[in-house]
């Protein structure tokens, strides 16, 4: 997410809506952020259930936060991001070993069979590999690489300077590159 000003403080405006009590502003709020929190839980702990338990635990924590609100001290996505990986690494701490075998479902467009098939592989794969990753690495490498935000927002997140973003992106990617070099055939990659 950029940083976009109007959105920030349409984000505010919406917290404070729903401390007022306005129903519409939890209904835009859950909109708007649910899928955030979800989207990151799924990807961190790869187990769809467990993901939607965190992003409603994470949105929980975001409705009771609303009242006590300091505008300008945190983005409402920082903050949710933040509690979203903090609830994640304190599941994976309890579980220590990811489950392998909840995958995603690709959504289903005009691709051929073998196209969908050759996609679910690939995400498999990413998923597994994203697994092995040390926690900080994998929640680095998922911030920024599949959720496409910047390093300093992802500093702010993990509560971390932007050199130690670089460092675990950087070596995350190794990590990754390492594991799954060896399917580049298997995954319908064709050698450069």
């Amino acid at each position: 997410m950029a940083f976009d000003a109007e959105k920030i403080g349409a984000d505010v405006r919406l917290l404070a809506g729903y401390a007022a009590g306005a129903p519409e502003a939890a209904r835009q709020l859950t909109n708007r952020f649910l899928p955030l929190a979800y989207r990151l839980a799924a990807r961190i702990l790869a187990d769809r259930a467990e993901a939607e338990d965190v992003a409603q635990e994470a949105m929980l924590r975001l409705f009771r936060a609303a009242p006590g609100w300091q505008p300008g001290q945190a983005q409402v996505s920082t903050w949710l991001y933040r509690v979203t990986a903090n609830l994640c690494t304190d599941r994976l701490r309890k579980r220590r070993v990811l489950p392998l075998d909840d995958v995603p479902e690709m959504a289903d467009g005009q691709r051929s069979v073998a196209e969908v098939l050759m996609a679910a592989d690939r995400q498999a794969a990413l998923e597994r590999a994203l697994g092995h990753l040390p926690e900080r690495q994998r929640l680095a490498v998922v911030l920024r690489h599949l959720e496409g935000l910047a390093n300093p927002e992802i500093a702010r997140i993990m509560e971390i300077g932007t050199e130690a973003v670089e460092s675990l992106v950087a070596r995350g990617k190794r990590n990754l590159k390492e594991a799954l070099i060896g399917q580049r055939d298997a995954l319908g990659y064709e050698d450069d």
